[in-house]
């Protein structure tokens, strides 16, 4: 063995430095993911409860659009009901249309109670908790969907 050859590394050698750069791989990785702890990878967006005035404001059979917060409002002679105008496809505003909504970007269409007609949409469009205030003016909490025909009577 001259002494310009690179010195033998046997296999104990070998298996002790793979280990151990193994080790360090982890306990690095370890500790990346320790210090995103105290940064929330999620942020909660603003609540989104809308005050709309006070019921009387609203005559039986009309409907309010609400373009500020993406919702139209409802009154029949059961009460009011509320129906996001947020397209579920990919999240644009629906219009008005003579049968019910349709969606601009992409063409989903829905009925009048917000229902799919065609289009990509992958479900109806969502009917939203509508309650009243400690003033009495109606409030639509666009966080919490209730059931296709859910009405809030005055």
């Amino acid at each position: 063995m001259s002494r310009l050859d690179p010195p033998r590394v046997n296999r104990r050698s070998f298996l002790t430095l793979a280990s151990l750069g193994s080790f360090l791989a982890a306990m690095g990785t370890a500790a990346a993911g320790m210090l995103r702890l105290p940064n929330p990878a999620v942020l909660p967006g603003p609540v989104r409860r809308f005050k709309l005035g006070p019921p009387e404001q609203f005559s039986a059979g009309s409907e309010t659009a609400f373009t500020d917060q993406n919702l139209v409002l409802f009154r029949d002679d059961e009460g009011f009901y509320a129906i996001s105008s947020t397209c579920t496809h990919l999240g644009c505003t629906v219009a008005r249309s003579k049968d019910g909504f349709a969606c601009p970007c992409h063409g989903s269409r829905f009925n009048s109670k917000g229902g799919v007609v065609g289009g990509p949409a992958p479900r109806p469009l969502p009917w939203l908790e509508v309650s009243r205030a400690a003033n009495g003016d109606l409030i639509v909490n666009a966080d919490n969907e209730v059931p296709e025909g859910t009405r809030y009577s005055v």
